[in-house]
């Protein structure tokens, strides 16, 4: 379920804050890269793949890298699930800036649904060298109290 909330900025920073506290909050081992094939040839779904989503031209595959040095850019992931009892609107926009200003570079999430599980799920890439420094950015905020 969509959640609209309305309120001041100090507001979001603090509900934000509690999700992200809240959150179950997995770093994943390994490397991850985007492997393309052609729109008319989808990629075989092996149980590897993180995600596959596409665009006009082709289909692209998150999935493990455990190749040589190659002309692919390398990721590393960490992942959210949220709490179902609490509005995570806007969570997307706020700590992937908070990551941009710290880290000097942009994220890319990939968002999903587990009903089972509360609900929204995200997985979060950078690149692979500033990982170290993602998860400590995000294990600071939460780390800080949140005024309720």
């Amino acid at each position: 379920m969509v959640s609209v909330s309305m309120e001041q900025p100090e507001q979001t920073e603090q509900r934000l804050r509690r999700v992200l506290t809240a959150a179950e909050f997995v770093v994943h081992e390994g490397a991850w890269y985007f492997e393309e094939s052609p729109l008319a040839t989808p990629p075989l779904l092996t149980g590897r793949e993180l995600a596959v989503v596409r665009d006009d031209e082709v289909w692209s595959a998150l999935v493990p890298w455990a190749g040589p040095a190659r002309d692919a850019e390398v990721f590393g992931l960490f992942s959210f699930h949220f709490a179902p009892d609490l509005d995570n609107s806007g969570f997307v926009g706020w700590l992937a800036t908070a990551l941009k200003r710290e880290l000097g570079t942009g994220v890319f999430v990939v968002c999903g649904n587990n009903h089972a599980r509360g609900g929204i799920f995200d997985y979060w890439g950078c690149p692979i060298d500033l990982l170290p420094a993602a998860v400590q950015i995000v294990t600071t905020i939460r780390s800080r109290p949140s005024q309720s």
